[in-house]
């Protein structure tokens, strides 16, 4: 897949077939989306282009107000349309500037001149251009002027629940991974750098390696300890995740931390990703470490059953 951090690095092509959107999960809706891309593109042998943004046009739009954190980094959307089969991904940088461009002046500057598109397909109601008055009847009105055309996506439902990335977060932020994930059409993924932490794990016999998660815009899920996959380099392990105050100690700052089956080699400074597989339990506050050990203990025979499953 080539990508571009810009329009200005995009050459037109001869027949891009394009689709636009924040795509935050890159779930089970959007790869609907993008299958239709890709059966378009053969159609009419052109090559497929989405075109993204970043940040999220609500990070520099309402700065003031609770951001929603999102479900993918960047660098975890662009894999994951990599997968996708996409062919060409356009990332605009988005800013108030280009926010204030209408829907007219978007499809006539973007597009059409930009991008030389011969084909838009879009989701269900997508909107664009400032104040999102741009719509698909728009587009339509506009296509034949500008000599393309455009195709909407329906709704896509799973179990009469629509899928939307505002769903697979709320999910998320509950411990729902059982609904993230299935609305994904993936297991959901937190990757971070391995940094030194108190080791009072180690002095129990459950060590673990802590995690900075750098980009502070990635969605964190809620509290409690997760039976999960562990991807170091091109190796994966099992394992059990913290995340949480740890009130038993009175813990002050809020730690992410796995604890790796079978596993025992430093990896301090590494970044590693992990795959929920599961929320086997609430965080909570034990009457000293050795009812936390025994808890523990009672968790890594969960999490090994849900990892055996697999």
């Amino acid at each position: 897949m080539n990508i571009y951090r810009s329009l200005e690095e995009f050459r037109t092509l001869d027949k891009p077939v394009v689709t636009l959107g924040t795509f935050d999960g890159v779930h089970f809706g959007h790869r609907k989306i993008i299958q239709r891309l890709l059966e378009v593109a053969h159609t009419i042998e052109g090559e497929t282009v989405v075109l993204t943004f970043f940040p999220h046009p609500r990070m520099i739009l309402h700065p003031e107000a609770d951001q929603p954190k999102m479900i993918n980094t960047l660098d975890e959307k662009m894999d994951l349309l990599k997968k996708a089969g996409v062919q060409h991904l356009i990332v605009i940088p988005f800013t108030r500037d280009f926010s204030n461009l209408t829907s007219s002046e978007f499809i006539e500057d973007i597009l059409v001149k930009k991008i030389g598109t011969k084909k838009l397909v879009i989701g269900y109601d997508h909107r664009f251009g400032k104040d999102r008055e741009g719509s698909f009847e728009h587009l339509k009105m506009y296509g034949p002027q500008y000599g393309f055309d455009v195709e909407e996506i329906p709704e896509q439902d799973v179990n009469d629940v629509a899928v939307s990335s505002t769903k697979i977060r709320e999910a998320l932020i509950k411990g729902d991974i059982a609904t993230a994930n299935k609305f994904l059409g993936y297991n959901f993924c937190l990757s971070g750098k391995v940094v030194k932490g108190d080791q009072i794990g180690r002095t129990i016999g459950f060590p673990t390696a802590n995690l900075y998660v750098e980009e502070g815009y990635k969605l964190v899920p809620a509290d409690g300890i997760y039976a999960v996959k562990v991807h170091i380099e091109d190796d994966i392990f099992g394992g059990m995740l913290y995340i949480g105050h740890r009130p038993t100690i009175n813990g002050m700052t809020h730690n992410i931390e796995v604890n790796i089956f079978d596993f025992d080699t430093d990896i301090y400074g590494e970044v590693i990703s992990l795959e929920f597989l599961e929320y086997l339990r609430d965080d909570e506050k034990f009457n000293g470490l050795d009812a936390l050990t025994t808890q523990l203990k009672l968790d890594e025979i969960n999490a090994r059953k849900i990892l055996q499953q697999i």
